[in-house]
């Protein structure tokens, strides 16, 4: 006889009338039925009565125990899931914990389906996102990845049409209001279709933000977000020195757009990239970072407080969801922030040896620290610490040159010769030499 498996069966709010003849069948057949409360009393009038039930609401840690005893039991165990169990669900807590070969998964057609259909919205292309958890809180500027709405923020910003599972706490009203804090508006609008298989089902379509974000929707709710106007075309990076917002009178105190590219280029970035931005300016480069590491996220600092208000600015503008800016002295806070993958030094406020020391421990394997000098006298430090932390280092000078008009013809000006000095992290000897 072969081993046991424990069904994972999709269910929807129409409850027993909506499962397939299989499904009725294997659910029959169960002794041991786990699922939510409210899951279990769509189906407890349809078991007999020696059907052990078990509540999982609050006890989801414990649902593989149930299941590895039942089965050690030979006891037909079925678990309940909502939809279609591999589409964020519990499909894939318990593969993870008693492995594949121990389940059988019979599914519904996803909720995400079932709004689109409501809303004739094909979802082949879409992006499909969850925020069924935790209460997220508020969306604020600057949030990071660990921020409940992340994933659907990111996802509009990459994606022209998302679908999302919503909580009560994490509701549509409050996914609308994130949006417009991070900066959308009229190029956006958001559906829900609530409450799908119930008597009471309903949909709004097509609603703005500003109309969704203080409106109060039936529970529960899927919600599809729709962008329904194209932003201008920007490019990825190389954005004009004046397309930024900085300190006037014009000071220096931005890395201009030559020294920037090549920085980025030295930075070796992925498109998911953890980026540091020590010493952030107007923001710049961590701003032109993000949009290239679109799937990571930018840490900033800034000690300035007026230069830390451009950067946010400038955020706000380029919608940089993935960019966190905090207003303070590198290395304070630096033990908050996660290993990077890339870090760029454009200021140090005098610490600059020590934030050397502690990038190159921090940086992770094959990571790269890219510094901006315009001094001879940080050039030496920078390379001395360098030196002495026994890094892998190169330094590239750039001088470069733009056009200027001169009565009817034009001549070169030459800008500040810069010093880009580029550090590397070795990989661990065990991964350089398996070739």
């Amino acid at each position: 006889m072969s081993d046991p498996r424990c069904l994972i069966l999709g269910i929807l709010d129409d409850g027993w009338d909506g499962l397939s003849t299989a499904g009725r069948s294997r659910l029959a057949a169960s002794r041991v039925v786990i699922g939510a409360r409210r899951t279990l009393d769509l189906v407890a009038p349809h078991l007999g009565a020696d059907v052990e039930l078990r509540d999982m609401d609050g006890a989801l840690g414990k649902t593989p125990e149930w299941v590895r005893a039942a089965l050690a039991d030979r006891l037909a165990v079925t678990v309940l899931a909502t939809g279609d169990p591999l589409c964020h669900g519990i499909a894939r807590f318990l593969i993870d914990r008693i492995g594949a070969a121990s389940v059988e998964v019979l599914p519904a057609p996803s909720t995400i389906a079932l709004a689109c259909a409501r809303l004739k919205k094909p979802w082949q292309d879409a992006a499909v996102r969850s925020c069924h958890g935790a209460n997220a809180g508020e969306w604020v500027e600057g949030a990071t990845p660990e921020h409940g709405l992340y994933a659907i923020v990111r996802a509009v910003a990459e994606h022209s049409r998302v679908a999302s599972f919503t909580s009560p706490h994490n509701s549509p009203a409050r996914v609308a209001r994130a949006l417009l804090a991070a900066g959308y508006s009229d190029e956006l609008r958001i559906s829900v279709a609530a409450r799908l298989c119930l008597p009471d089902e309903a949909v709004f379509a097509e609603l703005t933000l500003a109309e969704a974000a203080t409106r109060e929707f039936p529970d529960p709710n899927i919600i599809v977000i729709d962008r329904v106007a194209e932003p201008s075309p920007r490019a990825v990076f190389g954005f004009e020195d004046g397309d930024f917002v900085q300190r006037q009178p014009e000071k220096g105190l931005i890395t201009k757009l030559e020294a920037r590219a090549v920085s980025l280029a030295k930075l070796g970035l992925r498109t998911d990239s953890a980026v540091w931005d020590i010493g952030a300016g107007s923001g710049s480069v961590g701003l032109e970072a993000s949009r290239i590491a679109r799937l990571g996220h930018v840490w900033a600092i800034e000690k300035n407080t007026a230069d830390a208000a451009n950067a946010r600015e400038n955020a706000q503008r380029l919608q940089a969801t993935n960019y966190t800016l905090v207003e303070g002295k590198a290395p304070d806070g630096l033990d908050r922030w996660p290993d990077p993958d890339a870090v760029f030094i454009g200021g140090s406020g005098g610490e600059l040896a020590q934030l050397i020391e502690l990038c190159l421990a921090r940086l992770r394997p094959a990571g790269r620290l890219v510094m901006n000098f315009v001094t001879l006298e940080n050039l030496a430090t920078a390379t001395s610490a360098l030196a002495a932390a026994d890094a892998c280092w190169e330094v590239t000078m750039l001088s470069a040159a733009r056009s200027q008009p001169i009565l009817d013809m034009h001549r070169l000006a030459a800008q500040n010769p810069v010093w880009i000095v580029t550090a590397r992290k070795e990989l661990p000897a065990t991964e350089t030499n398996n070739e």
